[in-house]
């Protein structure tokens, strides 16, 4: 396997860890979206899957849970269902993709390169899928605080929900989700193509020497 398959697995597994750690922050943080009002500064309201919470300018911050699952919106439930869904699928390709690497030793014995080329390239596809699972809620949610923010219908005293900080982290980790499924499987289209082993090598060249030293005691 040439440098440059190499360099482009390890830096495939460097972004896949990092984009799926900003997929964690984003479905634990709770600012997904945040409101402000001109009546009460000093206090913000933030959104998130979990939770809402309530931040003072004096540095305080207190947060509840949702009082009931049935409760919820269909966008929060649509997302938290997304969100958790996109950290599974990118833990299973990571989990498939790192013995598929050319640095670990491992399924050597069991089809060899084509193995472990199989591998790298089903953890990458799971992490193109994640990154896409992860963008559909953050792109959904933000979309649907635009809609709101320009409806018409809404007096422009009342307050409206804005972008949050863990609307830009999920689209950076979705985003980032996706390079890392390509670079693995760049990589693999890049590699080259398995060298035999010398002593197989040995062996067929031995081999073709017997069968032709027999075809010439016949003739």
């Amino acid at each position: 396997m040439d440098t440059c398959a190499c360099a482009l697995e390890l830096l495939g597994m460097l972004v896949y860890v990092g984009a799926w750690l900003c997929a964690l922050a984003t479905t634990i943080l709770p600012q997904w979206l945040t409101m402000s009002t001109a009546l009460l500064p000093v206090e913000s309201y933030e959104l998130g899957l979990w939770e809402t919470c309530v931040v003072q300018d004096v540095g305080g911050m207190e947060c509840r849970a949702y009082d009931s699952l049935l409760g919820l919106s269909s966008d929060l439930k649509l997302a938290r269902i997304l969100m958790c869904s996109s950290l599974g699928v990118g833990v299973l390709g990571m989990l498939v993709a790192i013995p598929g690497l050319y640095l670990v030793n491992s399924c050597r014995e069991h089809g060899g390169c084509r193995t472990k080329r199989t591998l790298t390239i089903i953890g990458g596809v799971l992490g193109m899928i994640s990154g896409v699972l992860c963008l559909i809620p953050v792109s959904y949610m933000a979309h649907l605080a635009v809609i709101h923010f320009f409806d018409d219908k809404v007096p422009d005293v009342v307050p409206r929900w804005e972008f949050g900080d863990a609307l830009f982290c999920g689209w950076a980790g979705g985003f980032l989700l996706i390079v890392a499924g390509l670079l693995l499987v760049t990589s693999c289209l890049c590699s080259q193509v398995e060298p035999q082993p010398v002593l197989q090598r040995r062996y067929q060249v031995m081999s073709t020497d017997v069968s032709f030293r027999k075809r010439s005691e016949y003739v």
